[in-house]
């Protein structure tokens, strides 16, 4: 049987054998050969909110297993509470799969506000397990719960890790923050203010991205913190197109920029944005894009990808990294 490494070299130079079908040929031993190798040669493995599929979701007990299972990055989403605390959670509202409040009562859905709230009224609430049967939990029957998990502030999770001697670990910081729901959260200018604020007291400008589907505020961040990297997530779905030709210069989230005014190229539109890292639904990803985004010098790293096969497919495109609930399919 070929090692790894040749067949990983016959995938590059051979114009006829395509990335799809070097997973579909590949058996699930050998995949975990070429993920392990991957990683070692430097591949970026982001935890993403800490190992979703394993643990509860951006949750400190999420992340400290994440660095158990070896992640290069621990991909995580902020938002900014009504006292202006950063704090790591998806939504804007506390989700009613994942909070109960302080007697153990699951929250109504989309109820509770993130900036309608103090980080101490805030800190209440226990996200450590997903509510029983419900559509998320059927989606990550794996995750074990605990006991009690508090919504943590990001200045927490610098605080562990920065207490476990960590000096290496990075983090992917998403802005969760929607042009077409402004009242939902605090302002571009004020999350960013914010965020960097946390950023720079803990001195982790140098280990940080910071990414997001809404671009405003990370053309905010380029000019105030240029030294970070900006991370441009893209989707083209029913669900979420902030894309969506034709109409970006007007939707808000590409901050002003349309990719019509690029060839419809979304690697094209990210660097003349200043990008530095393109995250695409890796669905959407093809070995062309990623050829066409490696020549505008803009990394390339698709989320959430959580299946053994595609994990190799991506990997035998060449792709930069991964963003995976499962990061022990590293392992």
């Amino acid at each position: 049987m070929q090692n790894v490494k040749t067949t990983l070299l016959g995938l590059t130079l051979s114009l006829f054998m395509t990335a799809e079908s070097f997973a579909q040929n590949l058996p699930p031993e050998q995949i975990a050969q070429v993920t392990s190798k991957t990683l070692s040669e430097g591949f970026d493995l982001q935890g993403h909110r800490g190992a979703r599929g394993l643990a509860p979701e951006n949750t400190l007990a999420g992340f400290a297993l994440a660095l158990e299972l070896g992640v290069t990055t621990l991909e995580l989403d902020t938002g900014v509470t009504k006292d202006g605390v950063v704090v790591i959670h998806h939504d804007a509202y506390l989700n009613s799969a994942i909070a109960r409040d302080d007697q153990g009562k699951w929250v109504e859905d989309k109820s509770l506000l993130l900036n309608e709230m103090n980080y101490t009224d805030l800190g209440r609430f226990n996200i450590g397990k997903l509510k029983p049967d419900s559509k998320y939990a059927k989606r990550f029957p794996d995750q074990k719960s605990e006991a009690f998990q508090a919504i943590p502030r990001l200045a927490d999770l610098f605080e562990m890790v920065e207490k476990a001697g960590n000096k290496t670990i990075r983090f992917n910081i998403e802005t969760k923050i929607n042009p077409t729901k402004v009242s939902d959260t605090v302002s571009p200018e004020i999350f960013v203010t914010q965020l960097l604020a946390v950023i720079e007291e803990h001195r982790m400008a140098d280990r940080v991205s910071i990414q997001s589907f809404d671009w405003r505020t990370l053309k905010l961040v380029q000019k105030r913190s240029p030294s970070i990297p900006t991370v441009y997530l893209s989707a083209q779905q029913e669900w979420l197109d902030n894309i969506a030709s034709g109409q970006a210069g007007t939707s808000g989230w590409t901050a002003g920029f349309d990719v019509d005014d690029y060839q419809g190229s979304i690697p094209k539109l990210i660097k003349a944005a200043g990008g530095t890292v393109w995250s695409p639904f890796h669905r959407e990803l093809t070995p062309a894009l990623l050829a066409e985004a490696h020549k505008e010098g803009l990394k390339v790293i698709p989320w959430t990808v959580n299946d053994p096969k595609d994990l190799a497919t991506l990997i035998g495109m060449g792709v930069d990294g991964i963003v995976t609930d499962y990061p022990h399919l590293f392992q």
